[in-house]
């Protein structure tokens, strides 16, 4: 069940974090993996892990905010593997200087938020499509709840993922007569490397107690998933948006935000 045996896929991101998680599932499921990212030291800490998994795998360095930069990635995917049996956008994020209440959000935040959660996934999906056209594939985006619920202080990285669902969906649509599946995943609070908000024990308590699982995710409760849809077990699987949370049907946004505005009122 839920083999990718002889199948290659690509993860965008897949240095670090649920990125590197999904690397890990996907290669113990038999594929053959292929790991993009700007930074070579973590892709190298993951392919490490790859061998270790008797994974055949190919590093490619690289941005994929730059169309050269995706065409890299799938040519030198196609040289090594052949094809492109699956493509994972995981890579996206907010860095914390762009972070802030929307009054005070600038262009240039929203601009690099915006970019490279929602513009440059959309080129990555249009890339993967073009290489997958001829026999068909399956392509995985990490959304977030962030997409559907109250996301302050990001509300440019919610948005950006809102639009991710939608390109999903259209996608779907548009590419399902060539045989290509595409669906999202929709992770709540996961613990990663970078996930330096959580040492606060306070917010760490707020979102755990939010969560009907009572813990917040680790990267490999994502993996599994993501091996699912780009396996030929979903072969009827398209179009949809899959939250990954625990349980949680809370917006945690507004309790943060509410959170942020009381903790200096006297009660």
């Amino acid at each position: 069940m839920f083999s990718l045996e002889g199948k290659a896929v690509v993860v965008t991101g897949g240095g670090r974090g649920i990125g590197r998680g999904i690397a890990r599932a996907c290669a113990a499921a038999g594929a053959n993996v292929v790991i993009t990212g700007r930074t070579p030291g973590p892709l190298d800490e993951t392919a490490a892990e790859l061998a270790g998994l008797g994974a055949q795998h190919l590093i490619v360095p690289g941005d994929i905010m730059a169309p050269s930069g995706i065409d890299a990635i799938v040519a030198k995917a196609q040289a090594r593997f052949g094809a492109i049996d699956g493509w994972v956008n995981n890579a996206g994020s907010a860095h914390p200087d762009d972070v802030g209440p929307m009054l005070d959000i600038d262009e240039g935040q929203w601009d690099r938020v915006v970019d490279l959660n929602l513009k440059w996934t959309f080129f990555a999906m249009q890339a993967a499509a073009r290489a997958m056209a001829a026999r068909g594939g399956s392509i995985v985006n990490l959304s977030s709840r962030s997409g559907s619920q109250p996301c302050p202080p990001t509300a440019h990285y919610g948005a950006a993922k809102a639009g991710v669902d939608s390109l999903t969906a259209t996608a779907a649509v548009e590419w399902g007569h060539l045989g290509i599946r595409v669906n999202a995943i929709a992770p709540g609070v996961v613990l990663t490397e970078n996930s330096k908000t959580m040492a606060d024990p306070g917010r760490r308590r707020r979102q755990v107690e939010t969560v009907p699982l009572q813990r917040l995710g680790v990267v490999d409760d994502v993996g599994p998933l993501a091996v699912y849809l780009l396996s030929d077990e979903s072969a009827w699987v398209s179009g949809t948006v899959i939250p990954v949370n625990g349980g949680s049907r809370i917006p945690i946004g507004l309790l943060t935000y509410l959170h942020h505005k009381n903790k200096d009122v006297a009660v």
